[in-house]
């Protein structure tokens, strides 16, 4: 990926934001705006996206030929990315699972094409690892850190892609079967109040910029319009996003972010009022995109916009198919426990693709849990041979995990 981007510029996006935002910080103009026109850069107050990744990378703005850097530096979380899973993978289906899902992670496609892009897809999927990763040591031992570690953690999350925050309300629900209830409710709201507060800084900072309230980005209403208009609602489009439906003739003059993104917002409900019976046909169109089950030409045009090879879209697309049955068995096959947390990014991803619009870039979160399901369902289904092999040890039983063990994936 490095050799690749050597010296190669951005593609006009979300990755000039992200680069430009560093830069101002890195100059200490920090959170300015970093899109627009460009005498407005480093002038007005800047927030289209959480901070996380635009932090991430400020220390290698400071460098000569910061582009290049801000993707080295990427593309080594990316990296990191492949010991994370494997971990994940061993505490929820043990070693040869662990290794396998190392494997998988280190070739898969949609793991690794956007590490060198300087956008929040690769800082999202380890963040998303590892509040997976806490949120089975604390249903193995439910105390008050680990609930308040896994709070803290998906709010950090939050601040690299804010839709991760629902997995708060829905990791809060670890514990409640096997865990007395006054205990669940003690610890759910550890889980839930933490999370918040990790991010109230930062809704605070941009609404006293602002003047109005602002949770973690002002760009919301860019993602409404974007996939809701004309060219989203019929068409090889639907159920996309286009960039062209932002559009502004004559937009109002010193017009912040935040407002910008209300007068979309509010362009959006109309335009959805007035074509409601298109709307369920458009979710469904957005959910089969998500799964490249439809729109596979506007897909592979969308990434390819955004520096992404052709073949390798192509090729991740074709793995996910493969990957994503497996994926539905291993799941199957885990614990109830285990199967909720590794599903909360299905419903995380599921969530955000009916109310905005289908994507492999809104599908990232998801990319860990199918590598780490598919492993899973790939060992049970291989354990015989290694077995034959004396690569592991024959399993008779399987016992109920003691305290601070990782379950084994089969009931």
């Amino acid at each position: 990926m490095l050799v690749s981007k050597w010296r190669a510029p951005l593609a006009f996006g979300d990755a000039w934001y992200y680069s430009i935002q560093a830069i101002n910080n890195a100059d200490g103009r920090w959170f300015k705006e970093a899109g627009g026109s460009f005498e407005l850069w480093g002038v007005l107050p800047g927030a289209e996206h959480p901070p996380l990744t635009s932090v991430l990378i400020t220390p290698a703005s400071l460098l000569p030929q910061p582009e290049f850097w801000q993707r080295a530096t990427l593309t080594l979380i990316g990296i990191a990315l492949i010991p994370l899973v494997a971990l994940l993978g061993r505490a929820v289906g043990g070693r040869v699972a662990g290794l396998l899902a190392a494997a998988l992670a280190a070739v898969y496609p949609n793991l690794w094409l956007s590490d060198s892009l300087v956008m929040s897809e690769t800082v999202t999927v380890c963040m998303v690892v590892i509040v997976l990763l806490l949120a089975l040591r604390h249903r193995d031992r439910f105390t008050w850190g680990t609930a308040a570690a896994l709070g803290a953690t998906i709010g950090l999350a939050g601040h690299a892609r804010s839709e991760l925050l629902m997995y708060a309300p829905l990791l809060a629900f670890v514990g409640l079967r096997s865990r007395p209830v006054r205990d669940w409710l003690a610890r759910a709201g550890v889980v839930t109040i933490v999370a918040l507060l990790t991010v109230t800084p930062w809704i605070a900072f941009n609404s006293s910029r602002f003047h109005t309230f602002v949770a973690m980005s002002t760009n919301e209403g860019s993602t409404w319009l974007g996939a809701n208009c004309p060219p989203t609602y019929s068409g090889p489009a639907m159920g996309g996003w286009i960039l062209d439906c932002l559009e502004d003739p004559s937009p109002p003059s010193g017009e912040n972010t935040a407002e910008r993104s209300a007068r979309r917002r509010s362009a959006t409900f109309t335009y959805m009022s007035d074509h409601a019976t298109r709307v369920p046909l458009v979710v469904g169109a957005r959910v089969l995109r998500a799964a490249d089950l439809f729109g596979l030409s506007e897909n592979v045009r969308a990434d390819a916009a955004e520096e992404r090879p052709r073949w390798a879209i192509w090729l991740g697309m074709v793995c996910w198919w493969l990957l994503a049955p497996l994926a539905a068995f291993g799941l199957w096959r885990m614990r109830p426990g285990v199967r909720w947390v590794m599903s909360v990014p299905v419903i995380g991803v599921l969530a955000v693709t009916v109310v905005f619009y289908g994507s492999h870039r809104l599908r990232a979160p998801l990319e860990p849990v199918v590598v780490v399901a598919a492993a899973c369902a790939l060992a049970t289904m291989l354990r015989p041979w290694f077995v034959r092999r004396q690569w592991v040890e024959p399993q008779v039983s399987e016992p109920e995990p003691t305290q601070g063990e990782a379950a084994p994936l089969t009931a």
